[in-house]
């Protein structure tokens, strides 16, 4: 309230029915007056119990290749490919989990996901303890496509608010946010020298940030209309060298150079390097071999 309300931010002031409502509320003692059947309480004393398989969205093995991490409802399970002792549940506040990735030291586990149309959440975990390191609410709706960067001292991820952000891991800090995108971002990676991040998104375009600044540098994709058919849904580094792979709904991998080296022109698509043979469906996932020379889409 005031001259100047700093809340909602960007948004439009609250009327004045709906300021006396909070205001009545918070004088009243600001109790909360839900339903107790209203929605079911799930934490590490009361995991989530399965009556159905639950759907997957987002699996990912340590760097040593000993533990899968595996998505579930308002968990992560971790597995030991042994078998040798039981899955650990690192159980947490988001219903849905949408991209997890461990740190490259396999150390830690960065979980995004959220509860759809009310909040986003990352979740950064310590892998041998088990243990929940950082909670951050960043955003009213679901993240996504969350990297580390090479020293795992960073990670990146998009948003249902059109926004990539890079988040500090040993503070949870929000350190850059860009929000030149139109629609979802739902992938990210940085590029091999860590300077900057790559972004796809459902508005069909990949831009490229610096990560010091936020600065939004350029579309790496072309930016004709028609050149591309769908929204871009995953993007990931080539393990050597500054080309991503990135798949969308059109079903077509496409490799890029991240950086361009000639002026953009109206109908260009420089940065291309090669489109690889179109599938029947949308591509929603990628991944590739260390030595960088196979792909595998889903």
């Amino acid at each position: 309230s005031g001259d100047d309300p700093q809340m909602p931010l960007n948004g439009e002031p609250l009327s004045a029915d709906n300021i006396h409502t909070i205001r009545t509320w918070i004088a009243q003692g600001a109790s909360d007056d839900s339903p107790p059947d209203v929605g079911v309480k799930i934490d590490a004393e009361n995991p989530p119990v399965y009556s159905t398989p639950p759907v997957v969205t987002s699996i990912d093995y340590s760097p040593d290749g000993k533990l899968l991490a595996v998505s579930g409802y308002h968990e992560v399970l971790i597995h030991t490919l042994d078998g040798s002792v039981p899955p650990k549940r690192l159980i947490g506040r988001s219903q849905r989990i949408e991209s997890l990735a461990f740190s490259p030291d396999g150390q830690t586990l960065a979980v995004v996901g959220g509860t759809p149309a009310l909040f986003g959440e990352l979740q950064l975990w310590n892998v041998a303890e088990g243990r929940l390191l950082h909670s951050a609410t960043l955003a009213l709706d679901t993240l996504f496509g969350v990297s580390f960067n090479a020293d795992g001292t960073h990670v990146a991820f998009g948003a249902a608010d059109n926004r990539l952000r890079v988040v500090k891991v040993e503070t949870a800090e929000v350190t850059m946010r860009m929000d030149a995108h139109s629609d979802w971002v739902q992938g990210t990676t940085f590029s091999l020298k860590n300077d900057h991040v790559i972004s796809v998104s459902r508005d069909m375009s990949m831009k490229l940030t610096i990560v010091a600044t936020g600065q939004f540098v350029d579309n790496i994709t072309s930016i004709t209309p028609g050149a591309l058919k769908g929204g871009l849904v995953d993007v990931i580094r080539h393990p050597t060298r500054e080309e991503v792979l990135a798949v969308g709904s059109d079903g077509e991998p496409r490799l890029y150079k991240i950086f361009r080296e000639k002026a953009r022109q109206i109908g260009d698509d420089f940065n291309l390097i090669r489109a690889y043979s179109k599938l029947p469906g949308r591509l929603c996932d990628l991944d590739l071999t260390p030595s960088g020379n196979r792909f595998v889409v889903g």
